[in-house]
């Protein structure tokens, strides 16, 4: 994997010691920066304002208190820069930020790769991991058509359905990002070691584990929530009645995500049951085509629609058929073949220096919705962060995240270090 001299930052350092604490997870911190407004504060604070926290006993307040001499954590960090990996927090400016608006947003993330502005617009793929051919040709060609049309395709690399979404997206010549259950010392599977360097290459393999954690069941409910955490929506191909992919849509709900689902074949029901029930019961939107989520993203999906150019697609066309019956686009080159081509949608409002795409002229003369109409007027009254503006807007939390982001690909916002928004014609 590629090599990262800037490691982590200052203020990283320090949010590295609270994330190693044992019994500090994501709320817990919440409540600790809420009560001391600061990091530094936080570390600063006696064990006994620690315990007058809510949620904070005096388990939990003796490790943060001894947490700051944690010796280990610069080990953490040499470790991380011996094997290539940047070390984000939560006060980084290229920290994802559609995590910073879920409840429990990782403290740090270990990252191989590069986050981009551009990953804002994702779109998830999960199912089973013993799929059937059916379910690997249409994870090669959806994520390959999602990474096309200028999506990121977010998944989380173990085998099966995961696997081939990554390595349609890289056939796709898109960014994707792979979400592990473990530390990035090791990939898990080892199969997928080729495969992770590939996706660093075209996007970030990621983690909030420590650099050696191994990859038990107790860290994928974590890192299901971060997939969706990372996504507009989730694409459910293949899942069984007790699939973990079926975790994950009931994450995307909580999250206010989209939920879709490609129908499965009826001959094949123990690796389909949960996604058709899905699908019958009302709990995800029925695919069988990219046009579909296009659809269901509403302007998020007009503004990706323009210049889409799909392999074996005519005008007025599906891609796919609910069958998945048809032949195969013919593999693009994964590797050292000709240069990749740029993600379609730079959200230039965080990129100084960037230039405008297609997607803003487009926009423009898109109609704003009521909430979009609702959080431009706010910033335009000169609020900025985010919890004022989601109080002044009457907008929940949970659900500000995907305005904001559709106010930066029409080019009327930008966004500011420390989660702050400004109109563009007020730069």
């Amino acid at each position: 994997m590629p090599g990262d001299t800037n490691v982590i930052s200052e203020v990283g350092r320090k949010y590295l010691r609270l994330h190693r604490a044992a019994n500090v997870g994501p709320i817990r911190l919440k409540a600790l920066r809420d009560q001391f407004g600061s990091v530094d504060a936080i570390l600063s604070a006696s064990i006994a304002e620690l315990e007058r926290v809510e949620g904070i006993g005096p388990i939990s307040a003796r490790s943060i208190f001894q947490c700051r001499g944690d010796d280990d954590v610069e080990v953490e960090i040499e470790r991380a820069a011996r094997i290539g990996v940047r070390i984000l927090c939560l006060e980084d400016p290229d920290y994802p930020k559609s995590l910073l608006h879920i409840t429990d947003p990782p403290t740090c993330l270990y990252v191989c790769g590069t986050i981009e502005p551009a990953d804002a617009v994702a779109v998830s793929i999960v199912g089973t991991r013993r799929c059937s051919h059916y379910g690997r040709e249409q994870a090669l060609r959806f994520g390959e058509a999602l990474a096309a049309a200028g999506f990121t395709v977010v998944s989380g690399l173990v085998r099966g359905i995961d696997g081939y979404a990554h390595r349609g997206a890289l056939r796709g010549r898109g960014r994707t990002i792979a979400v592990l259950g473990n530390g990035l010392s090791t990939i898990y599977p080892e199969e997928h070691a080729e495969l992770a360097d590939q996706i660093a290459q075209a996007g970030a393999v990621i983690s909030e584990l420590p650099i050696d954690a191994g990859p038990e069941a107790k860290n994928f409910p974590g890192r299901n929530r971060i997939i969706i955490g990372l996504s507009l929506g989730v694409l459910v191909i293949e899942a069984g009645k007790r699939s973990g992919a079926l975790i994950t849509a009931r994450l995307a709900s909580e999250y206010n995500r989209e939920i879709f689902a490609l129908p499965g074949r009826i001959d094949h029901s123990e690796q389909n049951a949960g996604s058709n029930a899905l699908i019958r019961d009302g709990g995800a939107k029925l695919v069988t085509c990219l046009e579909d989520i296009l659809d269901e993203l509403g302007d998020v999906g007009a503004i990706m629609r323009p210049e889409l150019e799909l392999p074996q697609k005519r005008k007025g066309e599906c891609l796919f058929d609910a069958s998945g019956v048809g032949p195969s686009p013919p593999p693009s080159p994964l590797k050292g073949e000709g240069k990749s081509a740029p993600t379609r949608l730079e959200l230039n409002s965080t990129h100084p220096g960037s230039t405008a795409t297609h997607s803003e002229a487009t926009a423009a003369q898109l109609e704003l919705s009521a909430n979009e109409t609702a959080v431009h007027r706010v910033i335009a009254e000169g609020v900025e962060d985010v919890d004022s503006i989601c109080v002044r807007s009457g907008i929940a939390h949970a659900g500000i995240g995907s305005v904001l982001t559709r106010l930066q690909i029409r080019g009327m916002i930008k966004q500011l270090p420390g989660d702050r928004y400004i109109l563009r014609a007020a730069e």
